[in-house]
């Protein structure tokens, strides 16, 4: 709207002046500023580029278009032609707000109206082309999209208060599972007599749960008044959370697979402990799996029968080794970048919930709710879900800008 009435003060400034061609200078100025901005934009030089890269590729085709270079300069071109036609969607607009803003001055009301609304019209579809198509397009497509999730809790410091934050925890990530259409299910928990868990694991399937849940990796720490405290003092506890990429093909409790090769796995089986009668101390269903490469272990003992935990124990192996996986992948990408290795941190402390003050404070984000009712109930928490997606996905972007 500002560069609009720069244009509206510059064709002022025109009949008011004697020197028309002084004047014809500064409406033109008025109207070049109003577009250049956007033209400068990182993101649309970035797609010019783009653009113009397209074009040089389809005049190096040869006229048969066969041989190997000829072939990935085909698949280039295809893999670039979405983005072609929305740089000339977003240069028509362009034109048009051009050939708009003279007539934001016209003199006669009706014209200027219709003026006014289709330089409004034009603007909106130029920054939608900036701030959403474009980044669509640039951003590519995330691998893990297909991927459900694995959730792991474990107690950390603050002992019994922080078991009791372990269940309240697990409580949230179903309610917001339900909440989010997910099939969310308790796959082991060690319950403690005094109350609350020392740790869970959690299964989370869906479309795209583990692009919306990995962020939630990290220490979560909580800060109240605990119940067996007479003085009303203030607590602070913390819990580990660990979100796994879980993979729905991924259900053999033996087979080979590229990550995980049974002559490197030792297996251990036990008779289970703790709470379940008289089935749990007879029988040898508990599972130890040893990963030799790595040193990780799973241990699995909830299901009655050791088939069961079996497939549960290499479920969960086969999850912490993917994430292993993704993690070297996606620092070796982005070259050892310093905040990337800070977002990829899982003993950095990333959320804190405030009892005292009603608030829940994302710290990679800056982000505060104060409805920490909300987030504990799983409504609240999808607002910093989409948040850290967002900044996830503006990360993207600007690393794709920075290639270039």
């Amino acid at each position: 709207m500002f560069r609009s009435i720069s244009a509206l003060h510059a064709f002022r400034q025109v009949r008011q002046s004697r020197h028309f061609h002084v004047c014809k200078a500064a409406l033109a100025q008025a109207q070049r500023s109003a577009v250049a901005p956007a033209q400068d934009a990182p993101i649309v030089q970035y797609v010019k580029r783009k653009v113009e890269e397209r074009r040089r590729l389809q005049s190096e085709l040869s006229e048969d278009a066969l041989s190997v270079d000829d072939i990935r300069r085909v698949r280039k071109i295809r893999e670039l032609e979405p983005l072609q036609e929305a740089w000339a969607e977003w240069n028509r607009a362009k034109q048009s707000l051009e050939e708009t803003l003279p007539l934001l001055n016209d003199p006669d009301p009706t014209m200027r109206s219709m003026a006014e609304e289709e330089y409004a019209a034009l603007s909106e579809n130029m920054n939608n082309l900036v701030e959403n198509t474009f980044p669509t397009l640039l951003v590519p497509p995330s691998d893990t999209a297909h991927l459900s999730a694995i959730i792991e809790l474990r107690a950390g410091v603050g002992g019994s208060e922080s078991a009791l934050f372990v269940a309240d925890l697990v409580r949230m990530y179903t309610r917001a599972a339900q909440a989010m259409g997910w099939d969310v299910h308790l796959v082991s928990s060690n319950i403690l007599e005094t109350g609350g868990m020392k740790d869970a694991i959690m299964e989370v399937k869906g479309k795209g749960v583990y692009d919306a849940l990995r962020f939630e990796s990290g220490v979560h720490r909580v800060q109240r008044v605990p119940a067996t405290e007479a003085s009303g003092r203030v607590h602070t506890s913390t819990v580990g959370v660990m979100v796994l990429p879980l993979s729905e093909e991924a259900e053999s409790s033996s087979a080979d697979d590229d990550l995980i090769k049974m002559d490197e796995i030792k297996l251990e089986v036990m008779r289970s402990r703790g709470a379940g009668g008289q089935h749990v101390n007879k029988t040898e269903s508990a599972v130890r799996l040893t990963h030799i490469p790595t040193g990780i272990t799973v241990s699995m003992q909830d299901e009655r029968s050791q088939h069961q935990n079996r497939r549960r124990a290499f479920q969960v192996l086969r999850a912490r080794l993917m994430d292993r996986k993704l993690n070297q992948e996606m620092l070796e990408r982005r070259d050892l970048r310093r905040n990337l290795v800070r977002s990829a941190d899982r003993s950095e402390k990333i959320r804190t919930y405030n009892y005292a003050q009603d608030r829940v404070t994302d710290h990679r984000l800056g982000m505060s709710l104060k409805n920490l009712t909300s987030v504990m109930d799983g409504d609240g928490l999808q607002d910093f879900i989409r948040a850290l997606q967002q900044r996830h996905h503006d990360e993207m972007l600007e690393e794709v800008l920075a290639q270039q």
